[in-house]
């Protein structure tokens, strides 16, 4: 079972603001886990969020549009 972060742990292990992730929540832009009242976030949706969002670096070829 993934480990089940706050907020504030979500924040501080995205380097964002609490903000940040209450926005992505009422956004639905990443997944929660309601526990009665209390929003929690799985490791794996934090990862997820991550992957999602990164982008592979340029290659010369990508640059140029012709083989380096």
């Amino acid at each position: 079972m993934d480990q089940l972060f706050t907020v504030a742990e979500a924040a501080e292990l995205l380097s964002t603001s609490v903000r940040f992730v209450r926005r992505l929540i009422a956004e639905r832009r990443i997944e929660f886990v309601k526990v009665g009242r209390h929003v929690r976030i799985r490791e794996s949706a934090l990862i997820a969020f991550v992957v999602a969002g990164t982008v592979a670096p340029l290659t010369s070829h990508d640059v140029t549009g012709r083989a380096a």
